[in-house]
């Protein structure tokens, strides 16, 4: 925390005697539940009174029995619905002083002065002004005699804390707001069922999503599905991009396509600021080609549907930020929002962030629309760059005579697929020949190797498995043999993508450059598997996937529990050692523990856990869900937790288990997959294009320094290139996981959530960081 007091602080007894009030406002968005639910019981973890405020601002004014006591049972079974349980909805009266003046009232006769306030930009300034006119406020209400001194005195700071709740993503200073991912979920749902129909009537389809001022929902689709063409409002098209438009369609045509995908938020317009619609592109499509073209507006759709792994989980790592910042608040503190940063929940001035988002309106309205893509932030900018290198480039006709190597390696996983289809198109776009090695490091000591071409990888984007086949076979055995193969088909540059037998793979090639000299070419490994388990990555292509899979598995047994009552059930997931998954799928899914290799647990644990279920079967929540990370111990197997806990359960509760298996890897990739591969793939082959002219010298490659080896990760905040020797030293080779891992910090809220009563570690929460303009994008500072 901020500082050493806060830091010392027992945190299960920094909120009493303290009251806090959590809404929801605007627009509803998917894990706003999550949000709700965390911020209600961490609240009362902190010895805090929880008030639920129905129906937003407008039971804020109105008060009575719109503002209630919140329990822990109260939020049971809430992470998976879609929406807000406790109501929003937009409000006139607290746009007034007077509606303000009454919402005051009711807070202060309740003796709360910690507001939490879950919605879009909107929502959040309303509440900063509510803050700000506090104790004028205050003093209005005790003139008109409405509360006592006393009262006043006792209120005479209120703390405001908010979570940016708003399926557009449309707030700057956060990654991600909560609603985004699951509204891309929609999407791509849609997007995949209508690919299929598109491609049996060779249709040009048009969809326009949600966005009015903010284009990233389009944006993402289109990276995520590989659209011809996509209109969003911080970017208009270039005049005369009619004529663009159908020659670009034109083209997909006479390359084989048998379908064209066009995507449009809804607030997309020209350079002259006149709205374009999905109608007026159907018209011209029709008109100007003759293709049978059909437009489909999503709509509310897009807002529905149970939340999104990735936002439960973010839901509930901001309601905990948010409480905490509440409880640490002084006078002083600004009103903050609760922010995603890479991996990192971040807390920002409310108002800083509000001025950037008003700036980027502002530059829209100038016609500075370069300005404001960087204004939207770096992962907006990194997502627009990628689109634009993808789609609107045609190969070179000059080729770089460079030939270019791309596998899969490991187990298969969704995602891989986006991977490699956006690494052989960017390579393409580089002038290099790109070849594919089947059956990994197999296929490429036996020469299953032949060149791949741009129609080849159409449609990967959203396909499970690996197209190019794999296998886990290492390198060593059969170095011989690859070394030939390099020199036989003049391979310049290799891309290797896969889970932790790529990594191995990879470092192997490495040390044998010293005996063989074809190994000594630029090569680059891009983590991909379900167990997120490379070092150097706080993320895989294909983990969240495998998340949502566990996670909309454990929705469904959860509901086959309530309905039966009394029963526990015991789930097996993937991941080798790596808890990852369980831990994560724990949080998303609401269990009452996750068992892991990393955190050891003994017989006094398996027993605590029992009795903690013994004592949840007397409340109303009658049902319990443990996971086991397939590898967490050699002797506590599923089965012998299994015949734990139903012996020890006997009369109480009876038990079931369920052993996931290869469903995890399989399915099509969610999204996030689809996104992260992309840009994964395109960025490392950018990146090998660089290191190839670095390494060539007197007519030839040659790379043999430990920077010409990287690995591709994500690390907190950025995309970085590290070298796979340097990766050594942060590596558990026997249990083939990183020996530190950024979201065991993040277990901890697991385990509050389900009510036990462990010490929350608050040494690594954020303190308040800033949101600086930095010629013209938006970065933050501590």
């Amino acid at each position: 925390m901020s500082n050493a007091s806060q830091a010392n602080m027992d945190p299960s007894k920094m909120g009493t005697g303290r009251s806090i009030a959590v809404l929801t406002s605007g627009g509803d968005a998917q894990g706003m539940n999550a949000a709700v639910r965390a911020t209600v019981r961490v609240g009362l973890y902190t010895g805090a009174k929880v008030y639920f405020v129905h129906e937003g601002y407008q039971g804020l004014v109105d008060g009575g029995d719109n503002i209630r006591l919140a329990t822990w049972e109260s939020v049971s079974m809430m992470l998976q619905l879609g929406g807000t349980v406790i109501g929003s909805a937009r409000c006139q009266d607290f746009r007034t002083r007077e509606g303000r003046m009454r919402a005051a009232c009711n807070l202060v006769k309740l003796g709360i002065t910690n507001l939490c306030v879950i919605g879009g930009d909107g929502s959040l300034t309303g509440a900063n002004q509510f803050r700000s006119e506090w104790s004028g406020l205050l003093t209005d209400l005790v003139k008109n005699g409405k509360i006592a001194n006393e009262e006043a005195k006792k209120s005479s700071h209120l703390n405001i804390v908010g979570m940016v709740g708003s399926i557009d993503n449309d707030f700057c200073g956060t990654d991600m707001t909560i609603g985004t991912d699951s509204a891309l979920h929609r999407i791509i749902e849609v997007v995949d069922a209508i690919t299929t129909t598109a491609q049996s009537h060779q249709r040009t389809f048009i969809l326009e999503v949600m966005g009015r001022h903010c284009g990233y929902l389009a944006l993402v689709t289109a990276l995520s599905c590989g659209a011809d063409w996509v209109f969003i409002p911080e970017m208009p098209p270039d005049d005369g991009w009619e004529e663009h438009l159908c020659r670009r369609l034109a083209n997909q045509r006479t390359r084989g396509s048998r379908l064209n995908v066009i995507i449009v938020a809804e607030g997309a317009m020209s350079r002259d600021g006149k709205p374009i619609t999905s109608d007026h592109i159907k018209k011209l499509v029709t008109d100007k080609l003759g293709f049978d073209t059909r437009a489909t507006v999503l709509g509310h759709v897009q807002r529905g549907g149970t939340p999104s792994a990735f936002d439960r989980i973010l839901g509930s790592r901001m309601g905990v930020e948010a409480v905490m910042a509440l409880l640490e608040a002084t006078p002083e503190t600004p009103a903050c929002v609760v922010s995603l940063s890479g991996n990192q929940a971040i807390r920002l001035p409310l108002m800083e962030c509000v001025q950037v988002t008003k700036d980027v309106a502002a530059a829209m309205a100038e016609g500075k629309f370069e300005e404001a893509i960087k204004l939207r932030g770096k992962s907006f900018e990194n997502n627009w760059n990628t689109y634009k290198l993808l789609a609107h480039i045609n190969p070179p006709d000059v080729k770089s005579n460079i030939n270019v190597a791309i596998m899969n390696i490991g187990a298969p996983c969704a995602g891989m697929n986006a991977a490699v289809r956006s690494a052989v198109r960017m390579g393409l776009i580089q002038g290099h020949n790109m070849l594919a090695v089947h059956d990994g490091f197999d296929g490429l000591a036996h020469g299953q190797i032949e060149p791949i071409v741009w129609t080849n990888v159409s449609g990967w984007t959203g396909k499970g498995g690996s197209m190019l086949g794999t296998k886990r076979t290492l390198p060593s055995k059969v170095m011989e043999e690859i070394s030939l193969n390099i020199a036989k088909y003049n391979i310049h540059a290799m891309v290797i993508i896969g889970g932790f037998e790529a990594y191995v793979g990879g470092l192997e090639l490495v040390q044998a450059r010293e005996k063989y000299e074809e190994l000594c070419i630029p090569m680059v490994v891009i983590p991909a598997t379900v167990s997120n388990n490379v070092p150097g990555s706080d993320f895989s292509i294909g983990a969240d996937t495998a998340l949502n899979t566990i996670t909309s598995t454990c929705d469904r047994i959860k509901q086959s529990a309530a309905g039966t009552k009394r029963r526990v059930f015991i789930i097996e997931t993937m991941g080798g050692y790596c808890g990852y998954l369980a831990t994560m799928a724990g949080l998303a899914a609401g269990a009452d523990a996750a068992y892991i290799f990393e955190d050891k647990f003994g017989i006094r644990d398996l027993e605590m856990n029992v009795e903690h279920l013994v004592e949840k079967m007397k409340t109303t929540v009658k049902r319990g869900l443990i996971l086991r990370n397939e590898n967490c111990n050699a002797n506590y197997t599923t089965d012998f937790i299994f015949n734990l806990y139903s012996e020890e359960g006997k009369g109480i509760f009876d038990c079931r288990k369920n052993v996931l298996g290869h469903m995890q890897q399989g399915g099509t990739p969610t999204p996030f997959d689809r996104n992260f591969g992309t840009k994964m793939g395109a960025k490392s082959v950018l990146w090998l294009t660089e290191k190839l002219k670095e390494c060539y010298r007197h007519g030839r490659i040659f790379a043999n320094t430990p920077d010409s080896a990287c690995l591709l990760g994500m690390r907190k905040r950025a995309l970085t290139f590290q070298p796979l020797a340097d990766l050594k030293e942060e590596t558990d080779f026997e249990h083939r996981i990183p020996k530190t891992q950024w979201w065991l910090k993040i277990r901890p809220i697991m385990k509050i959530l389900a009510k036990y009563k462990i010490k929350l570690d608050t040494s690594e929460h954020a303190d308040m960081e800033h949101v600086i303009k930095k010629g013209s994008s938006v970065v933050k500072s501590m």
